[in-house]
């Protein structure tokens, strides 16, 4: 197996003495380019989340190549199933796809809950029900059918696994949920969830909002993950089709990859973020201090492509993003926000960004959202070197990140993001 070369930000190595696995599952055959890959730990790229092993300690019993979303669920086997375990998926699983070969559809996760949008609209119109939260017959109706979809398209990955797609591997339309720790998940399009059931919440940004479920993967109070070489993206599903209701963007996506619940020790690496809205979630709720003290998180040699936001948003946490590329030329219909979102109690330290970003000014790249604290250097906007921190007068930050080893340089950074991020990079 060849591994392509490349500058790193934190000092790492592959663990001494690895041997690609060569085993056989009940299916076929594991590529063979992919089983090194499969056996590597989070030290090959540092970070918060170096520690993480995933399944790399998998015998051959506990080595599997899944094609449908029944067979995945059968290797995960159960969420607490912590056997170290590693999952190669091939071809494409489709989460609303069921075990007889049936698309699923909203049609069929309402049957029976009697939601029927129509009259969930004409139940909660803003000039008649108000800024109160909703209740009533179409809002328990519509929950319902939005649990009915949940128990289809949400998967929970059990401790010590290794998830890791073959060449062309693509995993649609459902939530990977990660509570439990020491998790890899590798190699993977994922074109995101579409929840069929948005919920209208009167109270949210003073004019309300329609607000879905379903991240592509959300950490929940999990530590030591790492999420290497895959590609995000709306795919089938953007946001132009999604149309508005009481004013409003009638929005079916949430996040692409979300940290909460005190999760921690995570590194986020050469991924590709694609045409996405609410793209990186570090720390879910203001009240929630619990949080203090974990969402430790690096974000480092990225591509976000016509994102529009959270890239990321943090709360509580301590954050490196670092090396990572921003790109939008203002054609899309995702159009750009800010990058980095300073929520209560945040500290980002960024180093070596580069962000493209037509119709906007370098003063669009930090957003004060109830956070001061950001510390920058070596950011690239536009081909210009900028201080971010500078421009939008944030406070140093109070936390010492690790000294980068083998970082890139900014003048670097974009052609080493644009040949080595994604997915089908490791091949």
């Amino acid at each position: 197996m060849k591994k392509a070369e490349r500058s790193k930000l934190f000092s790492a190595t592959v663990m001494a003495g690895m041997l690609a696995l060569s085993v056989t599952t009940g299916l076929r055959d594991v590529h063979a380019d992919m089983s090194g890959y499969a056996a590597q730990t989070a030290s090959t790229v540092g970070g918060f989340g170096g520690n993480t092993t995933g399944g790399s300690q998998a015998t051959a019993a506990h080595t599997y190549t899944v094609a449908d979303r029944a067979s995945l669920l059968k290797a995960l086997g159960g969420e607490n199933n912590a056997t170290p375990k590693i999952i190669y998926v091939s071809g494409k699983i489709d989460m609303n796809v069921n075990d007889q070969g049936q698309t699923l559809t909203a049609a069929d996760y309402a049957q029976g809950t009697g939601y029927n949008f129509e009259r969930y609209l004409a139940a909660y119109a803003p000039s008649t029900w108000g800024k109160k939260k909703l209740s009533g017959v179409q809002e328990a109706d519509r929950l319902q059918a939005q649990k009915n979809q949940a128990a289809q398209v949400v998967v929970k990955v059990p401790a010590n696994t290794t998830i890791i797609g073959e060449p062309g591997a693509q995993f649609i339309g459902g939530n990977l949920v990660i509570q439990k720790g020491n998790v890899i998940v590798r190699n993977l399009y994922f074109e995101t969830p579409y929840d069929d059931f948005p919920q209208w919440d009167p109270t949210d940004e003073g004019t309300g909002n329609w607000n879905s479920q379903y991240d592509a993967i959300s950490v929940q109070g999990a530590s030591n993950v790492w999420l290497d070489h895959n590609t995000f993206d709306d795919g089938t599903h953007p946001d132009a089709q999604n149309g508005t209701y009481y004013g409003r963007e009638y929005q079916h996506h949430d996040g692409d990859t979300d940290f909460t619940n005190g999760a921690n020790n995570i590194t986020v690496s050469d991924n590709i973020y694609r045409n996405h809205d609410k793209t990186m979630l570090i720390g879910n709720s203001d009240t929630k201090t619990t949080d203090a003290g974990k969402l430790h998180v690096t974000v480092t040699h990225n591509l976000f492509e016509n994102t529009v936001q959270r890239t990321p948003r943090v709360r509580y946490g301590e954050v490196q993003v670092v090396n990572n590329l921003y790109q939008n030329d203002g054609t899309s219909s995702y159009k750009f926000k800010y990058a980095w979102g300073l929520g209560k109690n945040a500290q980002i330290a960024a180093q070596n960004n580069v962000l493209n970003i037509a119709n906007a000014s370098a003063s669009d790249i930090i957003s004060k959202l109830k956070g001061t604290q950001l510390s920058d250097s070596g950011t690239q906007f536009n081909g210009a070197s900028v201080s971010a921190s500078t421009l939008s007068h944030t406070a140093p930050i109070t936390w010492q990140p690790t000294a980068p080893a083998n970082l890139t340089p900014t003048n670097q950074v974009q052609a080493t993001v644009m040949s080595q991020a994604g997915a089908d990079v490791l091949k």
